[in-house]
């Protein structure tokens, strides 16, 4: 999701200085609930806000870790905001109709770099090689050519909610046990030659949103409430899921960051952090 500020609005290209992104996922939708006027809102999947922030649409986005590594070169990492989880996180699965070691195909969603790179490194750690397709992230037809599919977000969360038996593994859960370390799924990345002053802008309305729906009883009430009536799912599914997905980018979380970019995506500097 892009967020605009009307106030601050440049001629031509230069309102890409104003702008937040968003994921179009309910786990950003912490960070996102209480954003007022003068912000504009605006959602798309994760793979695309990095190309979004890499042609200065926005000042900061949620991009996936594994796309961060990848344009380490262009973007540095917003420090305390990110997508993350301390073991299982409902909404990164491998579903399939039996177990992982008997997959030989696997289609991999074409929205997500970065589950992508976490499976791939929990195929090598049981050293299995299946062949996999990138396809587009819709169930049936992934499962109709592949034995596993792996999805994300909230279409994981949709499809684990009427078919239990599906589901293979968590990826979450599978990193946890691999490496003892939570996951950070997706960082909040700025372009290294953004003004220092609209990032910490930008930074803050988040965080201020973020602070509210982790005081306020009345404030999560609503977020889940309104994610129950967007999704479909459950007022406890939702009330499990905001306890298993996390939003705040904690030290121990930056640990499992730094590890996943160095094993799963050959980043051997780790993350750096413009401030």
């Amino acid at each position: 999701m892009v967020v605009q500020n009307r106030k601050k609005l440049l001629p031509s290209n230069g309102s890409w200085k104003c702008t937040i992104g968003r994921v179009a996922f309910l786990n950003c939708d912490p960070l996102f609930h209480s954003l007022d006027s003068p912000w504009k809102v605006l959602s798309a999947p994760p793979s695309w806000l990095t190309g979004h922030l890499l042609r200065r649409d926005c000042v900061i986005a949620p991009i996936p870790a594994a796309d961060y590594a990848k344009h380490s070169e262009e973007l540095a990492l917003i420090p305390e905001l990110g997508i993350c989880s301390k073991g299982e996180v409902g909404s990164v699965i491998l579903f399939g109709e039996g177990p992982i070691e008997k997959m030989s195909t696997i289609a991999l969603p074409s929205d997500s770099s970065s589950s992508v790179a976490l499976l791939k490194f929990i195929l090598s750690q049981k050293n299995l090689t299946p062949l996999l397709q990138t396809m587009a992230p819709e169930i049936d037809e992934m499962l109709e050519i592949c034995d596993g599919a792996l999805l994300i977000g909230d279409r994981a969360l949709d499809y684990a909610r009427d078919n239990p038996d599906m589901v293979r593994i968590d990826l979450g859960t599978a990193w946890l046990e691999a490496t003892g370390k939570p996951m950070v799924f997706g960082v909040f990345a700025a372009r290294r030659d953004t003004d220092i002053a609209d990032i910490k802008s930008a930074q803050k309305v988040l965080l201020d949103c973020l602070d509210l729906f982790e005081s306020s009883k009345e404030c999560r009430e609503l977020v889940i409430s309104e994610g129950v009536e967007k999704s479909g799912l459950s007022t406890e599914r939702l009330e499990k899921y905001f306890g298993e997905v996390f939003n705040r980018l904690d030290e121990i979380h930056i640990e499992g960051l730094n590890q996943f970019l160095i094993q799963a995506c050959d980043m051997p500097e780790g993350a750096k952090f413009l401030f």
